[in-house]
C-alpha cells in the first residue's frame, strides 16, 4: 500500500492496535517485532527513518568494554550475545573489527576503578595495563559459548610498534581484543520496515508523518508533506522518541523529564597515512581528559570520535568547532606522527544519545543501558503509553523483544516467533564464504548479464537484496551517473521508488554514503535531483527547492559545504 492510499485508509478505518512513535532503530525494531507476531501496528516518524541518534552511531556493534567500570554487568553480557546474533543476522553489514588499546602504564587506575565500581563518583583516570586486562578478560567470560570471535591478547611495546609503528612511544604494550562495525545503519533499519512490510500486511511505515496531539481515544498525526491531518485510534503507544520521547510525551498532553541526553560528535577524515597506520584495525584510546575515543576505517576513510556533552534541546545538536579540535587532538595524542588537519575532515555528524535523566560527576556514568517506562491511561487519555528510554544500536533487538513481550500481555497473546536467529534484509540468503560468494555472482551475472564486478558492488551495498537491485536495472535502459560512475540511474531510481525517499537528504545521507565519504559535488546532487525528480513527478520549482534544502542540511549539520550548487535547467 502506497503512502497516499495507507493515509487514506486510516481517515476511513482509524482502529490501530499499536502506534509506534519513532522511527529509529529501537522503533523499527518494534515493529518488526510485531509483525512477526501478526500485530497490526503503524510506526511515524516526523522525519526520514534512522534520522536521529541512529543516524550518528560510532558504527561500533560492541559488548561496551567500558561499562564494566560503571558496573553494568548485564548490559554488557547481553550486548556481546546481541554483537554476536549480528554478525550472523546481518553479515551483508556488520563485520568483525579488531581493536587495538594502547596502554602507557602497568598498574594505574586500580583504586579509582574499584571506587568507581562500589558506586562512588570518581574522575576519569589512565588506566593502566593491569585494569585493562582485568576487562577484557571479564569481556572474553561474558562471551561465554556464544564465543565466535577471537580472545584478546597482549603485545610488548616493540611488538605493538612494529605492527604500528605511528603509535605514541611511550606505550608500554597493547591489548588487542575482537568486536564488530556496521557499514551501512540507516540501511539496516529501512530494511527492518521492508521486513516487517513482507512479514504482515498491517505493519506500515511511514516517514515524515509527525504526532501533533492525544486525548481521549485519538491521536492525531500530521503528514509533513502534504499538510494533512488524520486521527487514528490506537489500543497502546509505543514512544520510540529518542531524545524526543518528552516532546512526544508533550504533545499527547502528558509531560514527563525522562530524557538526559548527551551529544556525541564524529568525524569522517580523508587522510592516507592515517588510513594506513590503522590497517584493517581500531584504536580504542584514551584522551587527555580520560574519556575514550575511537577511530578506525570506513569505507575508505577514517571515523574518529566521540564526544559526550550534555545537552537539553536535540535539534540544536551539531558538531561545533571546539568539538572537532577536541577529536583532532585526540588523535595527534596516540599518533603523534601524523599531521591531521580540520581541511582533512570531509563529513561530521553528530546525534544525542537518549539517555535517562540522572545526575552523575562525569557524563561517562550515565547508564547506557535500556528500560521501558509506562504511563498508564488517565481519564483524559485512554490508552497506555510504553516509552522507550535508553538503549544503544547493538541492542536493539533484544530492547525491542522484551517491549514486545510486555505488549503481549497486555493485549492477552502469545509470541509466534522469536528473531535472535532471524535474518535481517540482505542478510537473508547472504553468500557467507568465498565459494558462495563467487558462485551468487556467476548465476546473478548469468540471470542480468551485469558484469560480476558491478555485482560484487550491489552485494556489497544491499546483501541479498542486490538480486532485486540487478533485476530493476536491466528491466530497461540504464548508464552509470555522468557525476559518479559508480552508481547507475536506474539504481538511483530504485532507491526512491522502493525505499520511501521523499527529499534528496533521504538518498545521499541515508539510503547511500555519497555525503558521509566526501562523494557529493554540486553537480552530482543537481543529477540526484534530476533523477528523483523524474521518478517522483516533482516540478523544476520543486526539484530546486529540494537540491537548496539539502544544501543547506548539509552545510549546516555535516560540515559539506556545495557552495556552487547549480540550477535545475
Amino acid at each position: 500500500m502506497n503512502r497516499d492510499a495507507l493515509l487514506q485508509a486510516l481517515a476511513q478505518k482509524p482502529d490501530v492496535t499499536v502506534l509506534i512513535v519513532g522511527g529509529g532503530i529501537n522503533g523499527l525494531g518494534v515493529l518488526r517485532e510485531l509483525a512477526l507476531q501478526g500485530v497490526d501496528a503503524l510506526l511515524i516518524d516526523k522525519g526520514d527513518f534512522c534520522s536521529g541518534a541512529s543516524a550518528a552511531p560510532s558504527r561500533m556493534i560492541h559488548g561496551g568494554l567500558r561499562y564494566l567500570e560503571n558496573g553494568e554487568f548485564r548490559l554488557v553480557r547481553e550486548s556481546l550475545r546481541e554483537r554476536n546474533l549480528l554478525l550472523q543476522n546481518a553479515p551483508h553489514y556488520v563485520h568483525p573489527l579488531p581493536t587495538t588499546v594502547p596502554i602507557y602504564n602497568w598498574f594505574s587506575g586500580l583504586l579509582p576503578a574499584a571506587l568507581r565500581f562500589l558506586g562512588l563518583e570518581q574522575p576519569p583516570v589512565n588506566r593502566g595495563a593491569l585494569l585493562v586486562k582485568i576487562g577484557l578478560t571479564l569481556y572474553d567470560l561474558f562471551a561465554g559459548s556464544q564465543r565466535i570471535l577471537p580472545r584478546h591478547r597482549f603485545r610488548s611495546r616493540a611488538e605493538s610498534l612494529q605492527a604500528h609503528p605511528n603509535l605514541n612511544g611511550d606505550i608500554v604494550c597493547t591489548a588487542t581484543y575482537y568486536d564488530a562495525w556496521i557499514a551501512y545503519p540507516e540501511r539496516l533499519g529501512l530494511e527492518l520496515a521492508l521486513d516487517a512490510a513482507a512479514i504482515h500486511p498491517q505493519a506500515h511505515a511511514l516517514n515524515y508523518v509527525s504526532l501533533i496531539d492525544g486525548s481521549g481515544e485519538y491521536v492525531t498525526l500530521r503528514d509533513e508533506l502534504s499538510g494533512q491531518t488524520v486521527q487514528v485510534r490506537p489500543q497502546m503507544v509505543v514512544n520510540a522518541g529518542g531524545a524526543w520521547i518528552d516532546s512526544v510525551n508533550q504533545a499527547l498532553n502528558q509531560p514527563t523529564s525522562f530524557i538526559g541526553g548527551t551529544k556525541g560528535s564524529h568525524l569522517i577524515i580523508n587522510h592516507p597515512d592515517l588510513l594506513a597506520a590503522l590497517g584493517d584495525e581500531m584504536l580504542f584510546y584514551e584522551n587527555a581528559d580520560g574519556r575514550i575515543c575511537i577511530m578506525f576505517p570506513l569505507l575508505g576513510k577514517v571515523l574518529a570520535g566521540s564526544t559526550d556533552i550534555r545537552i537539553d534541546d536535540p535539534e540544536a545538536a551539531i558538531c561545533e568547532a571546539d568539538e572537532i579540535a577536541y577529536i583532532l587532538e585526540s588523535i595527534r595524542q596516540v599518533l603523534p606522527a601524523i599531521d591531521v588537519q580540520p581541511a582533512d575532515v570531509v563529513y561530521h555528524f553528530c546525534g544525542v544519545r537518549p539517555l535517562p535523566r540522572m545526575q552523575t560527576a562525569t557524563t561517562g556514568q550515565i547508564s547506557r543501558d535500556h528500560h521501558c517506562d509506562v504511563i498508564e491511561p488517565t481519564g483524559e487519555r485512554t490508552f497506555p503509553v510504553y516509552n522507550l528510554i535508553g538503549g544503544k544500536w547493538t541492542t536493539f533487538r533484544a530492547f525491542a523483544e522484551q517491549v514486545t513481550d510486555t505488549l503481549l500481555q497486555r493485549l492477552g497473546r502469545t509470541r509466534n516467533q522469536t528473531t535472535d536467529s532471524l535474518p535481517i534484509g540482505g542478510g537473508k540468503g547472504y553468500p557467507n564464504n568465498n565459494t558462495a560468494r563467487q558462485d551468487w555472482l556467476n548465476r546473478r551475472h548469468a540471470q542480468t548479464g551485469l558484469p560480476t564486478d558491478r555485482l560484487e558492488t550491489l552485494l556489497q551495498r544491499y546483501g541479498a537484496r542486490a538480486e532485486a537491485v540487478a533485476a530493476f536495472l536491466t528491466a530497461a535502459p540504464d548508464e552509470p551517473l555522468v557525476e559518479h560512475p559508480g552508481y547507475s540511474r536506474r539504481e538511483i531510481a530504485f532507491l526512491v521508488t522502493h525505499e520511501q525517499v521523499h527529499h534528496l537528504d533521504d538518498l545521499v545521507l541515508r539510503r547511500t554514503t555519497l555525503a558521509l565519504q566526501g562523494e557529493l559535488t554540486a553537480a552530482l546532487l543537481l543529477e540526484l535531483g534530476q533523477i528523483t525528480a523524474a521518478a517522483l513527478g516533482w516540478s523544476d520549482d520543486q526539484t530546486q527547492s529540494d537540491i537548496e534544502r539539502t544544501s543547506q542540511i548539509l552545510a549546516k549539520r555535516h560540515g559539506v559545504h556545495l557552495p556552487h550548487t547549480e540550477r535545475v535547467p
